[in-house]
């Protein structure tokens, strides 16, 4: 049993925990259904473990010294490598509004990360006064650290930055996904407020 699975196995017999990340942070384990189809462009596989709202899914890649990569893959086709285990992506998932801090990173600019994810944590914070308390408490049920934001956005830059050529997503029918950076550097409508 990789660490992986066990925290998979956690999130499911802890159900506060599985409520907390399917509510707050867009991780629920009851969505493995999203994503079929869908494979490394290497042609190895990928294993669904969870998905949110908005259609995307996470998926758990072929382990690889004791570690089972992650990779996210939007319903908007942009796919890519978002941390090397499933404790540093829940990491990442719990401590940083880390979909729109790559949507708005410039092309993956690791400075204009950094300042999407000051902006994006204020707002998160605005529309979700407890989501701090909500992402530790998840974090001392499964053993995760609490890290900086600017921490976690080097972390996620540098993974999504490996997406080629090991973790390029593609289709059964062999359509390439996008990366997951964006090209703008904030909100193109009015800026970051």
């Amino acid at each position: 049993m990789t660490s992986g699975d066990h925290l998979l196995g956690l999130i499911q017999n802890t159900p506060e925990i599985d409520l907390l990340l399917r509510s707050s942070f867009g991780f629920d384990i009851g969505r493995k259904h999203h994503g079929d189809g869908l494979r490394l462009a290497s042609g190895a596989p990928l294993e669904p473990m969870a998905g949110e709202s908005a259609g995307g899914a996470y998926f758990l890649c072929t382990e690889q010294d004791g570690r089972r990569p992650v990779v996210f893959a939007s319903s908007e086709g942009e796919g890519g490598l978002i941390a090397d285990d499933l404790a540093n992506a829940l990491e990442i998932i719990i401590g940083l509004a880390w979909q729109d801090c790559l949507r708005f990173s410039g092309g993956g600019d690791v400075e204009v990360m950094q300042v999407s994810a000051q902006h994006l944590e204020r707002s998160r914070d605005k529309y979700n006064p407890e989501i701090f308390r909500e992402g530790a408490r998840v974090a001392t049920v499964l053993s995760l650290r609490v890290l900086p934001v600017p921490e976690l956005v080097v972390r996620l830059q540098e993974a999504a930055s490996r997406t080629e050529p090991d973790y390029v997503v593609t289709t059964d029918d062999g359509d390439v996904y996008d990366p997951l950076f964006g090209e703008y550097s904030e909100p193109r409508h009015g800026g970051w407020r």
